[in-house]
């Protein structure tokens, strides 16, 4: 069921990843023909990561205590959160920041490797697991009771940072929570339920534990840098990527009366959760944008969030070359090849990408093969963006211009 309600208006984007530490550089590597991709394929041989850019993290963190006590996901999130709050005008307005919510797509915590290597090398010295608990965890853990940090630390530090102090939300779940995240703003402003709102995730690629927990499920590529296209047909995987995004999304009216410029609309947002098994990732999409609201027809620039992951990435591939059926000329794009796979701040980097080409309007240079994502020299003014999990989780969001 559709809201009837109110525009939703994209009025603030805070990016950054491997190719940049801010939307000016992110317009200039995506539209620009500047570099493809950053990508480490050495430091955690065999597997590949997209190495977050240098960011000084005290432009928008500046004291010392609150950067201390934050792992990187963390500051990455609070940092990406501070952007587009100074991007949307909002940054340091007490009395509007007061009436700001917060949504937020989180994992489940950076492991502290240091405590977990101590552990399992005690072990390996004795049987007596409860004495070694009583021996090593009291002094080792975090005031946060276990050997990761909390989900619904990122919103609360992005709280105390930045003075977001209305209601804060946290959904985890991998990509499911990034789709989460951004529905739940989006259906909240359009009901008339909230004015305002930032939503967003992040994800810190450059850990160990992450690898070591994806690679367990057989998630990871291996070897080489490869395009996500090339990747789906070659026993897929995704490479990681360090990444946060955050979007301020507003009521039209309320835009309006704040005379801030709209980066773009979002016309409509779907999210399922099928089963997976026998085509279900193509049926699901397929039926997601035939429910989505005022489609346009003709050219229409698919930014695909695609992991690699196999067999989703291949179903991914079939809902896209069905495009045309709909009345939609895809030209596709996978955000994926360039900035990694963000699982839950996947899908608000979609977005905040369909944001900057809707409002520049370019189309981001073609990275993949070349069979799916054809040259195009024309502009963006509706954008379609996927996400589709490696495992669990697919969602649409339809941009257009505001």
């Amino acid at each position: 069921m559709h809201d009837d309600g109110r525009d939703v208006l994209i009025t603030g984007v805070g990016l950054v990843s491997s190719l940049g530490k801010d939307t000016g550089e992110h317009v200039a590597h995506l539209c620009n023909g500047a570099n493809a991709y950053a990508v480490d394929e050495q430091r955690f041989a065999p597997y590949c990561v997209h190495p977050l850019s240098q960011l000084d993290f005290a432009q928008q963190i500046p004291k010392k205590s609150d950067l201390k006590q934050m792992e990187a996901w963390q500051r990455i999130g609070v940092y990406a959160a501070g952007l587009a709050l100074s991007d949307a005008g909002i940054a340091g307005d007490a009395e509007l920041l007061q009436r700001t919510h917060l949504v937020v797509a989180a994992g489940s915590g950076e492991r502290d490797i240091g405590v977990d290597c101590d552990v399992l090398d005690k072990l390996s010295q004795t049987d007596d697991s409860t004495a070694l608990a009583k021996q090593v965890l009291p002094s080792a853990l975090r005031p946060t009771l276990f050997l990761a940090q909390l989900s619904n630390m990122l919103a609360g530090n992005i709280s105390i940072v930045h003075g977001v102090t209305a209601s804060s939300r946290t959904f985890m779940g991998e990509e499911i929570a990034g789709l989460a995240a951004i529905e739940n703003a989006f259906r909240r402003i359009a009901a008339g339920q909230i004015d305002i709102a930032i939503v967003g995730g992040a994800l810190n690629a450059e850990r160990e534990d992450l690898l070591l927990g994806y690679e367990l499920g057989h998630n990871l590529w291996k070897g080489s840098y490869a395009s996500v296209w090339d990747r789906a047909g070659a026993g897929g995987g995704f490479i990681p990527g360090g990444m946060g995004a955050f979007l301020v999304l507003e009521a039209r009216a309320h835009a309006t009366a704040r005379n801030i410029e709209p980066y773009a609309r979002i016309v409509d947002v779907a999210t399922g959760r099928c089963d997976r098994t026998g085509g279900a990732t193509q049926r699901a999409l397929a039926e997601l944008y035939g429910g989505l609201r005022d489609k346009p027809t003709g050219p229409l620039t698919v930014l695909s969030g695609a992991s690699g992951a196999a067999p989703a990435t291949a179903e991914e591939i079939a809902f896209i070359e069905s495009l045309p059926s709909h009345g939609a000329e895809p030209i596709v794009r996978a955000f994926g090849s360039t900035f990694g796979h963000g699982v839950e701040a996947h899908f608000p980097t979609g977005l905040a990408l369909a944001a900057l080409a809707t409002r520049h309007k370019l189309t981001p240079k073609a990275t993949g093969n070349a069979e799916i994502e054809r040259p195009f020299t024309g502009s963006t003014s509706n954008a379609l963006v996927t996400c589709v999990g490696h495992w669990r989780g697919e969602g649409l969001a339809l941009i257009g211009a505001a």
